[in-house]
């Protein structure tokens, strides 16, 4: 049993990135493989979408209005949902092995995405970040680009990789955005779960999503496992906080990947669930330039 609920039954194969917009009560999503971004507003229930023609890793919301994206031929800025794509950055990686993956923006408004490498048999992912038009590598040596996420004063950044079932935390410099220090934060027991994209609460804690886990993870600051929560999805993807009170946690899930006898488990795989929690979580900072 779970307390989670389908908010979204959006059937998407790889839902991923969801993101709570507090000024329109808005919550964004992609589906990586179909190429969609979502947008799905919470108050009067209704669901959009936008098709491009290739795969959107994630994306932050922009101070100024639109959004800045991570695709996998590069990183594109477009003014409102449906606006043209202004490229920002051209990948200088392999796209036929290369993509785009996991991401957001830090509080001074950079925007940091990583790279999954599809071969998964070097550690060729690689964490970028992106300010008024400039990219430096902070990390490259991951397979899968993963739970990017900052403590509540920013001075920690989290960062996992995903097939390697571990997460990492840097020192981080709000005023340069150095990423120093890399240590192991915690690392799970393979088969029961790998951690995915994550987000931070007020408190502290890191709630990471385990894939092909079933569950949501609440770990404290020095690596404790709190709380569990089961998810109505074998493979649980990202999660982020939302509502009106900052308090509901969204969790993305994959289909793709589920089994048919698993989708008769799980027939809402693939879907935006919700949990009620007991915390409050961070408002996401947007892109600043």
């Amino acid at each position: 049993m779970t307390d989670m609920q389908c908010a979204v039954d959006a059937q998407a194969k790889l839902a991923e990135c969801p993101r709570w917009d507090e000024r329109t009560q808005t919550l964004y999503f992609v589906d990586i493989d179909s190429f969609v971004l979502y947008a799905y507003d919470t108050q009067s229930k209704t669901l959009s979408n936008r098709k491009f023609d290739e795969e959107i890793g994630c994306f932050s919301l922009a101070e100024n209005g639109g959004f800045i994206a991570a695709f996998r031929s590069g990183v594109y800025t477009f003014d409102q949902f449906d606006a043209e794509l202004k490229s920002y950055w051209k990948a200088d990686y392999d796209q036929q092995t290369t993509r785009f993956n996991d991401g957001r923006c830090d509080a001074k408004g950079r925007f940091l995405a990583g790279t999954m490498y599809s071969p998964k048999d070097a550690f060729k992912g690689a964490l970028y970040q992106f300010r008024r038009g400039q990219q430096k590598v902070l990390d490259q040596a991951a397979w899968t680009s993963n739970g990017l996420a900052f403590s509540p004063d920013q001075s920690i950044m989290y960062y996992s990789d995903t097939p390697n079932h571990v997460v990492y935390q840097f020192d981080y410099d709000i005023e340069t955005g150095e990423a120093t220090n890399k240590r192991e934060f915690i690392r799970f027991p393979h088969g029961n779960g790998r951690p995915d994209g994550a987000a931070v609460d007020t408190d502290g804690n890191y709630w990471s999503a385990l894939y092909q886990g079933q569950r949501v993870v609440k770990i404290s600051p020095a690596g404790e496992i709190l709380e569990e929560h089961p998810v109505p999805a074998t493979y649980p993807t990202m999660v982020a906080f939302g509502g009106p009170n900052m308090s509901t946690l969204y969790v993305s899930t994959c289909r793709a990947a589920q089994t048919a006898e698993e989708l008769q488990i799980f027939p809402q795989a693939g879907g935006i669930f919700a949990l009620e929690t007991s915390v409050t979580g961070q408002v996401e900072p947007r892109f600043a330039g």
